[in-house]
């Protein structure tokens, strides 16, 4: 759907819209054949691929086309048969268009699935009908839950090796359920799949007459997706600063960036933060054009009624509905580098367009995704773990709660050293701000880190 030339609220019904999913599942449950399959069946394959595809089969000495080798772009994974990184394809039907995010199986490439599921609205978490949910199935349902992933696809793949067994396909569709369901999962809906042999991934199976739901590519295309951006508060991050300070503007001040959620207008009261000053929008410049009302995801240009001091990583926001300001963060996170995260471990923290330097105050547990229980104080988070941390920051930060926006409750915990990733955070509740405001203002250690 357009997000420029449409009004927040009402969906164009002659508008393509946009589904960005994930795939996730176990080692060899079928997950790049069924992304396979939902290309080739939907006509999305080129010839010329189609026909590389045919001849590298050919050469393993398979008489049908391997379609796994649709998504197994890596050599490392063609020659392996696995999924080692994110794969990206793009793919429409007359009804929606998809990105689609393929991520691996393996325990070790978990991290990945936090990658590729972080901006998505739909999750398809395969199982292969023989083994059921697996301890794998339970991190992905867990990632897919703390990512807040909106709508979760359970693809009970491989029923034909199974006999078709309407029974396996519920016990299992059962188990999962009350298990995500038990994480959080809003929505999840249970599919009976043989990605091999195409049943119900976009043609109806035959051999499954007992099933009478969507196929996954129906369920796809008709999920809805289209939210009204003018239910969430504002929330724009700065980008840059624009001052040409030419003969043509040489009073002009704008503040670019992406709106990263809800609808700003002209004439609203904002507060600049996290310094907490005050102004009005006294015009947005959206393409070159001036606009009165802009929403997210759209690229604007702010320009505030007063000259007060912006820069890039401060947050403009509605000043009715401003998030709280604060230096102590606890958060739930995803270890996703090979080096643990420890205690005491000094980090640069990346919250929308601002970094700022911090350092990790508390690890008080550690996941275990055999029964949700937490482990206390682990000291340390090694890669794949998924954890509550305590970080605080050397400089304030203005962050939502992540179960209210994704956007701007979400950030990165930085090695400062070599700018590795470390750690994807989500935040939980902010420490009351009184607290906040009782925490030591500044202080500086020996190596000079202000907190």
């Amino acid at each position: 759907m357009s997000t420029t030339n449409a009004t927040p609220g009402v969906v164009d019904a002659g508008a393509t819209s946009l589904l960005r999913f994930a795939t996730a599942g176990s080692v060899d449950d079928g997950k790049s054949t069924l992304v396979g399959r939902l290309l080739h069946d939907s006509k999305s394959v080129l010839a010329d691929q189609l026909e590389a595809v045919e001849r590298a089969s050919l050469g393993r000495g398979q008489e049908t086309p391997d379609l796994a080798l649709l998504t197994d772009g890596l050599r490392a994974e063609r020659e392996q048969g696995i999924t080692i990184d994110v794969a990206y394809r793009y793919f429409a039907t007359p009804r929606r268009r998809f990105i689609l995010a393929d991520t691996p199986g393996h325990v070790q490439y978990t991290r990945n699935m936090v990658t590729g599921a972080s901006t998505a609205e739909l999750a398809v978490v395969l199982v292969d009908a023989r083994n059921g949910v697996v301890e794998q199935t339970r991190r992905h349902a867990a990632v897919a839950a703390l990512l807040r992933v909106p709508h979760v696809v359970l693809a009970v793949n491989k029923m034909d090796l199974v006999g078709y067994e309407e029974s396996v396909f519920a016990a299992i569709a059962e188990e999962f359920t009350t298990y995500a369901g038990s994480l959080g999962v809003p929505e999840i809906t249970a599919i009976p799949i043989s990605a091999l042999a195409g049943d119900n991934v976009v043609t109806p199976s035959a051999n499954m007459d007992w099933y009478g739901g969507p196929t996954v590519l129906e369920h796809l295309e008709t999920v809805p997706v289209v939210a009204d951006p003018s239910d969430d508060p504002a929330r724009f991050p700065v980008q840059y600063v624009i001052r040409p300070q030419t003969a043509e503007h040489p009073d002009y001040r704008g503040y670019a960036g992406q709106i990263a959620a809800g609808v700003l207008r002209v004439g609203d009261a904002v507060t600049v933060l996290p310094s907490g000053r005050t102004s009005t929008i006294e015009g947005i410049d959206a393409l070159g054009e001036a606009v009165d009302v802009a929403w997210a995801p759209q690229s604007v240009t702010v320009r505030l009624a007063d000259d007060i001091d912006v820069s890039r990583g401060d947050l403009i926001a509605p000043s009715a509905t401003a998030p709280a300001v604060t230096q102590d963060i606890e958060a739930t996170v995803c270890h996703v580098a090979d080096r643990p995260l420890t205690v005491g471990q000094r980090v640069l923290l990346k919250h929308t367009t601002r970094t700022v330097k911090a350092i990790v105050k508390d690890i008080p547990s550690r996941l275990t995704l055999d029964d949700l229980s937490q482990h206390p104080a682990p000291g340390e988070l090694a890669a794949n773990d998924i954890g509550r941390v305590v970080v605080r920051t050397a400089e304030a930060l203005a962050l939502d709660a992540y179960a209210d926006s994704r956007r701007t409750g979400s950030f990165l915990l930085i090695d400062p050293a070599d700018g590795t990733t470390l750690t994807a955070g989500m935040a939980g509740t902010a420490f009351a701000e009184a607290a906040a405001e009782a925490a030591p203002a500044e202080a500086t250690d020996e190596d000079g880190w202000d907190f």
